[in-house]
């Protein structure tokens, strides 16, 4: 599937702590195209006409499930382009995608001994393959979530509405529990199964490592790591 550009509009902002922002776009003209998993360039220069040189941009994973009209992310304001866009931003700005890019879901994996593991906002690629109708293929998935508080999981609706009954969703809160136990997921789910990793590029690192340390084959572990 090539990437291709859409003019589009921010119809919401939603801005439940300081620095973190969920934002929702819909295009002005056409459809958007994309696989669960994937993830998008954002553009907020107001002089690019669709037709020059691609502008400075930044990516975020798309946290709707494919077929939704409108597309949303999540993101922390961290940097000078996320700091522009928490800025300039304002429902009914016009903005550029550039979609789809990233293959997290595409690539080979056992469907039927899959885990996901996700830190704050790493979970946003997931939520797009947890609400789409291609998530009823995978048996028992295992879902393990970690945030700062129970206040930062944001997500509630979107995991209580999966279109897989049968997935199993434990978090970790690092204020009353403690961060996610890499070793307790593995010893939970072994060796043969598929990893999906999702999260702050260290926690990526660390648990790859870990994952391939105790045995688990390193094409086993899919990260979500196009950062």
């Amino acid at each position: 599937m090539l990437a291709k550009k859409y003019k589009s509009e921010l119809v919401s902002i939603n801005n439940p702590f300081k620095g973190i922002y969920s934002l929702e776009f819909a295009p002005l003209r056409g459809k958007y195209k994309f696989l669960p998993g994937q993830f998008l360039h954002v553009a907020i220069d107001k002089e690019y006409d669709g037709v020059g040189q691609w502008p400075e941009s930044r990516c975020f994973s798309m946290q709707s499930a494919p077929g939704e009209k409108n597309i949303k992310i999540t993101y922390a304001v961290k940097g000078e382009f996320t700091k522009e866009m928490e800025e300039k931003l304002e429902v009914g700005s016009e903005v550029w995608l550039k979609l789809p890019y990233g293959d997290l879901f595409q690539q080979d994996h056992d469907k039927t001994k899959t885990v996901f593991i996700a830190g704050g906002t790493g979970i946003t690629p997931f939520l797009s393959l947890f609400n789409h109708t291609s998530f009823d293929e995978y048996q028992n998935p295992k879902v393990y979530l970690g945030f700062r508080s129970k206040e930062y999981n944001i997500y509630h609706e979107e995991l209580n509405n999966p279109c897989n009954p049968n997935q199993s969703v434990k978090c970790w809160y690092e204020d009353t529990d403690r961060v996610i136990d890499i070793q307790e997921i593995y010893k939970m789910n072994g060796a043969d199964s598929y990893y999906f990793i999702s999260g702050p590029p260290a926690m990526i690192s660390h648990f790859k490592q870990t994952l391939v340390g105790t045995g688990v084959p390193a094409l086993n572990v899919l990260t979500d790591d196009w950062e």
